[in-house]
């Protein structure tokens, strides 16, 4: 098992060498036994500054201007999620933190939007407030979709299957971006918060192209022991989500992170992640080339949209349902 995350060139795969490629391919399987691998990309810098420099405007606002832009009944798919909302699934106390989230909408008339009408809904961004930031997030999302698609035709020649094995579930796909904003912990009510509790992610896999602040940490398998995890200069830090621990057999395992801040860390930290989702009527089931007699199918297929239910339903972003 390995124990540290590795740092594999994405543009190596896509324009190296044979035996580039399968070192890339190599180093990537290796580090995802933590769940966790680093990627340098060709993501504009400038882009994800300019994403930042709006979000920190818009989240400097006063609470009943941000509260405007709440988007009830989307199960925190978009707008704005305020303070102590979100839970981790294993934990008891709420997340100190508040989210902006979005995606890409699809057309009013396409199958998705009339089969799960509770998955896509019409995007809810503060551009009233922040003038300009919906272009701008616009285009931080298709960025960082465009770059997960790229990272998942490693990931399926890791597996043993084609590289475009990913593609055709990504068209359309709920994928969700989410900035997050982690308030100083000494501003924190009295019960035991953390920025974020320990969780895996539902979705295929997340991309975190940098952070504010260090805070988030990865727990080891074999250990259980937690280490840093701090993306590199030009690049993006991705873990693996539930889904893909289904579509592998367990071959990748879901990526156990938390996010805190030490003792000596004081002041707030921002974080832009997006969440890589499949179409919700992908059924998500052991690939052949994760089963074998040595390694049986561990996982019955299940829906993705069923599959992320479940998880909304228990980190308490359906409102209503853990609190009542």
């Amino acid at each position: 098992m390995a124990d540290e995350i590795l740092e594999v060139d994405l543009l190596a795969f896509e324009q190296g060498s044979a035996e580039a490629q399968r070192a890339v391919v190599d180093g990537l399987m290796r580090s995802l036994a933590t769940g966790f691998v680093y990627v340098t990309h060709d993501v504009s810098s400038d882009l994800i500054d300019e994403a930042y420099a709006g979000l920190e405007q818009f989240f400097s606002l006063p609470a009943e201007t941000k509260a405007q832009f709440v988007a009830p009944g989307t199960h925190g798919q978009t707008g704005y999620t305020g303070l102590l909302v979100e839970t981790a699934a294993a934990a008891d106390v709420a997340d100190w933190k508040e989210m902006v989230n979005w995606a890409r909408d699809v057309p009013a008339a396409h199958p998705l939007r009339a089969r799960f009408p509770h998955r896509y809904h019409d995007q809810v961004l503060p551009e009233s407030a922040v003038p300009g930031i919906t272009e701008v997030l616009n285009a931080f999302h298709d960025a960082i979709a465009d770059l997960q698609r790229r990272i998942l035709r490693i990931i399926a020649v890791g597996i043993g299957c084609h590289e475009s094995y990913f593609e055709k579930m990504l068209v359309d796909g709920s994928t969700l971006s989410r900035a997050i904003h982690y308030p100083a912990m000494e501003s924190a009510p009295d019960a035991p918060h953390v920025w974020a509790g320990a969780h895996a992610d539902i979705n295929l896999i997340t991309a975190l192209p940098r952070a504010t602040a260090r805070g988030l940490e990865v727990q080891l398998k074999d250990e259980g022991r937690w280490i840093d995890a701090v993306a590199p200069h030009d690049g993006a830090i991705i873990n693996t989500g539930l889904m893909l621990e289904i579509i592998t057999n367990g071959v990748i395992a879901p990526g156990i992170h938390r996010v805190v801040a030490s003792p000596d860390q004081p002041g707030d930290r921002y974080s832009v992640v997006q969440f890589c989702h499949p179409t919700p009527w992908t059924i998500l089931s052991p690939v052949a080339t994760c089963v074998s007699p040595q390694h049986p199918q561990c996982f019955a297929p299940i829906a993705a949209a069923d599959a992320l239910d479940l998880v909304l339903y228990e980190i308490n972003l359906i409102e209503g349902a853990r609190g009542s």
